[in-house]
């Protein structure tokens, strides 16, 4: 299964399928779409009415990456369930710490 990270310069472009008003916010598995794409399932309390669900994600991302809010971004799908967003970061700390939450041994 592909990661569902992309390395870049500034990090790690992180593909996510966001669920909201999903009754917590969690991080839950890599899952492959049907198109053979790898994202990361997450779903957010908030609902996706003013960018509500987009920033409880940015949040929740940051949280679990020990990452300051200001160094996350929604570079793609703001208004879309899948979504790709921006680590910014030491692009091998992001992927280590991506592998070992979500990718089995």
């Amino acid at each position: 299964m592909p990661a569902p990270w992309q390395v870049t310069r500034e990090g790690v472009v992180l593909t996510v399928r966001l669920t909201p008003r999903g009754g917590r916010d969690a991080l839950e598995a890599v899952e492959t779409l049907a198109d053979g794409r790898s994202v990361l399932k997450a779903r957010v309390r908030a609902a996706p009415s003013e960018g509500e669900a987009n920033a409880a994600l940015l949040a929740l991302l940051a949280r679990e990456f020990g990452l300051p809010r200001s160094r996350l971004a929604i570079t793609g799908g703001a208004t879309a369930r899948l979504k790709a967003v921006l680590l910014q970061g030491d692009p091998a700390a992001l992927t280590e710490a991506l592998r070992r939450r979500f990718i089995p041994a």
